[in-house]
């Protein structure tokens, strides 16, 4: 396997143009699948000393994060206003201190595991991606960008260049709560939710199931319930019942597995919520 340390976007985009080189910049999902031989590539660009790819800046209202910002980044306050603080309620889940070290959000996207938190919380949002060839670039909006578990619409040549996250208004409070065997596992089932309050009643509410369909979830059903209701325990507790039985996606599990997966879901979007009513 050749190895190749590129110093800038370009040299990045002419190594990935054979179609058989895969991107190194955290490595926690890379370095683990070519140990077990579950990928076997030609090259490796390791893409760790392009200074460009650490971009992180807010601006016209939307968050542009590059592929070399890692996941412990958003633990701090490098991100203000609500979207800063539902990135901090959502990245403290993510693996353990040494993985938030050196992962990556981009990476996290593009390897698109179906129990990772980012690619549901960039569908919710509202999040557009950026793909960079030699050729050109193109922006998918990240509710297109996932395919099924572990498959996007990036093509092998193709570098996830720039996430762009919209910022939220004030009023929002964020929520996260999930369910996994241990505390290195990945999720089990996962609910996270970002509610705005207006005069006391919701006019947005967003909300995203982790872990329960091959696809990240939206859980459309869910928010149209709460959306011009006042934020109390009968709309939570409706809310967190359409989750379970309108937005979860659970044909591929064999069907004596779905009523105990739609009992988790039902339950973490409950504690999802309320904990987005108790952060206003």
């Amino acid at each position: 396997m050749e190895y190749i340390a590129a110093k800038d976007p370009d040299e990045v985009t002419a190594a990935l143009a054979d179609g058989d080189t895969v991107v190194l910049a955290g490595g926690q999902s890379l370095v683990l699948d070519v140990t077990n031989h579950a990928l076997c590539p030609a090259r490796v660009v390791d893409i760790n000393a392009v200074a460009e790819f650490e971009l992180l800046t807010e601006t016209e209202g939307v968050l542009r994060a590059g592929p070399l910002v890692r996941h412990r980044t958003f633990e701090s306050d490098a991100v203000g206003g609500a979207l800063g603080a539902m990135l901090r309620t959502v990245v403290r889940h993510i693996g353990h201190p040494p993985i938030r070290a050196r992962g990556t959000m981009a990476g996290s996207l593009a390897y698109a595991h179906p129990a990772a938190e980012w690619p549901v919380l960039a569908v919710i949002l509202g999040a557009e991606l950026e793909l960079v060839t030699e050729r050109g670039r193109r922006t998918v909006p990240a509710e297109r960008f996932f395919t099924g578990s572990f498959t996007t619409v990036r093509r092998p040549d193709e570098l996830l260049a720039e996430v762009r996250l919209p910022l939220l208004p004030a009023g929002t409070g964020a929520g996260f709560a999930e369910h996994r065997p241990a505390r290195a596992k990945f999720a089990e089932t996962a609910a996270m939710a970002a509610v705005t309050v207006v005069d006391g009643l919701i006019t947005t509410a967003l909300i995203g199931l982790v872990n329960a369909g091959p696809c990240p979830v939206r859980a459309r059903a869910a928010e149209q319930v709460l959306r011009g209701a006042p934020f109390s325990d009968a709309a939570i507790r409706a809310a967190a019942e359409a989750a379970a039985e309108l937005d979860a996606d659970l044909s591929a599990l064999p069907a004596g597995d779905r009523p105990a997966k739609q009992r988790a879901v039902r339950m973490l979007t409950r504690r999802a919520l309320t904990q987005a009513r108790e952060g206003l």
